[in-house]
């Protein structure tokens, strides 16, 4: 973060709280004119500090009830098996995020499904599919402890 400055951290801020902000309301809100404002977003998405907008749905009101994490362990670490596999796993629908991570399993992945009825659905028709899976274990979320997209800015 050596390039943005306390301006470019404060818009980071601000539209993490709203991504919906006018740049003449985050100028009013930095106390400047909204002509640097502009040019410091424009700056922020061009150098990837921003990746996009989205709408925070709530995934309960559009029927996707259960959220579960499941740890994949693959049959063969080798680069290119790793690399299928994310191809792979990056077209479900149902996959909401995808983790390499260390320790005990390969990858973490958050699934989102309406029921459990879905769920084994999609173990067994898309997960079961992938021919590189040696074992998985699955976690179901009973409820949401903290839930946030906001990244702490200083």
């Amino acid at each position: 973060m050596d390039t943005i400055d306390k301006t470019d951290r404060e818009i980071l801020r601000l539209l993490q709280q709203d991504a919906r902000l006018t740049t003449k309301e985050l100028a009013f809100q930095l106390k400047l004119t909204t002509t640097p404002v502009y040019e410091r977003v424009k700056k922020l998405e061009r150098e990837g500090y921003i990746k996009g907008y989205v709408a925070q749905v709530n995934r309960e009101k559009v029927g996707r009830q259960l959220m579960i994490f499941c740890n994949v362990v693959l049959k063969e670490n080798t680069t290119l098996r790793m690399q299928k596999f994310e191809r792979e796993i990056a077209v479900f629908e149902e996959v909401m995020e995808c983790f390499k991570i260390a320790g005990n399993t390969d990858y973490l992945i958050k699934i989102i499904v309406p029921n459990i009825g879905e769920y084994q659905s999609f173990v067994t028709n898309k997960l079961g599919s992938l021919d590189n899976i040696a074992r998985l274990t699955s976690s179901f979320v009973l409820s949401e402890a903290k839930n946030t997209s906001t990244i702490p800015i200083k």
